[in-house]
């Protein structure tokens, strides 16, 4: 087993909410780190402490704007120069994850670009959870922690009690996850069948189930604009369900999603801390994924099986 390194964790700016929790919860401290502004809007990153020899742990989402995946790199670069034994950048929302593939010609693969270039900025190991597409794992030459907010999502829903429960998927790509979650939970699976006309507007939807009489819950990894997640809980509630509610990892919640959920048939949504939410809503309740990540760090710090956090 390689040498014990002390332990150290930071946090890049606009993550810090999350991490504070995260530290709080593995009763270790945040680092100090520093980010110095120049009048132009760059801006570089310095530890304001020494990691030398140390097993670096740097807490960051990726989500918009892109300083945040920058600011990310600048600081696995910083560590590395600065002579960090080991580098690890949790990730607890990753950016750029729904380019994951050509889906059309002359189009980038996102996020195998962001992979890369974590790497060569120095990055040991990602710890990140529930990828929009799991096959973003094998773009990093490095181990990947991939955690699942099912591990908290599940154990709410059985809390709640709800009868006549059923499982949706608001469209075919969810339904690897709905049925995970239809399996833990013992309770039949529906699909909704979307079609789209262009980016974050959805034409049409349609159930493929029985939802009547049912209270569903409608699973997805990340609500954008909340369209599909809204019409699905439209249409599911016009088919007859007693209600409808969404369990969502990544409150993206971009444009007019906030009406959008408001103004739907959802009961209430419930979502977790990976990114900040922009304003309150009755609907919207927040889960922290804090003890997830801080029970993670320290068993990767520990060199222990992480297996026990998986339901998926």
């Amino acid at each position: 087993m390689p040498p014990k390194a002390p332990i150290k964790l930071f946090s890049g700016r606009n993550t810090l909410y999350l991490s504070e929790k995260i530290s709080l919860c593995s009763g270790r401290d945040l680092g100090k780190i520093n980010c110095i502004h120049f009048s132009d809007g760059e801006f570089a990153t310095a530890y304001e402490e020494t990691v030398r020899g140390s097993h670096v742990f740097l807490m960051q989402s990726t989500f918009p704007p892109t300083d945040n995946l920058f600011e990310l790199l600048m600081m696995i670069d910083a560590a590395k120069r600065a002579s960090a034994y080991k580098i690890v950048a949790v990730i607890p929302y990753f950016g750029f994850a729904r380019q994951d593939r050509k889906d059309q010609p002359r189009v980038s693969i996102g996020a195998k670009l962001v992979a890369d270039m974590l790497t060569a900025a120095g990055v040991d190991r990602i710890i990140t959870m529930d990828l929009h597409a799991d096959q973003i794992q094998g773009f990093f030459n490095i181990p990947v922690d991939h955690l699942y907010a099912s591990s908290i999502f599940v154990p709410f829903i059985r809390s709640m009690n709800l009868d006549n429960l059923v499982i949706a998927s608001p469209d075919v790509g969810g339904t690897k996850r709905a049925n995970t979650y239809s399996k833990f939970l013992g309770a039949p699976m529906v699909i909704g069948y979307k079609q789209r006309s262009r980016a974050n507007v959805v034409d049409e939807i349609r159930i493929i189930g029985d939802v009547k009489d049912k209270n569903v819950i409608l699973i997805d990894d990340m609500a954008d604009t909340a369209g599909t997640l809204s019409k699905a809980a439209d249409v599911i509630m016009a088919d007859g369900a007693k209600s409808v509610r969404a369990f969502v990892t990544h409150p993206v919640l971009s444009g007019k999603a906030y009406d959008n959920i408001n103004n739907s048939a959802l009961t209430e949504m419930y979502v977790t801390d990976t990114i900040p939410l922009k304003k309150e809503s009755d609907k919207i309740k927040v889960l922290s994924v804090a003890q997830v990540f801080a029970d993670t760090i320290e068993k990767v710090y520990n060199y222990q099986s992480i297996s026990a956090q998986f339901i998926n």
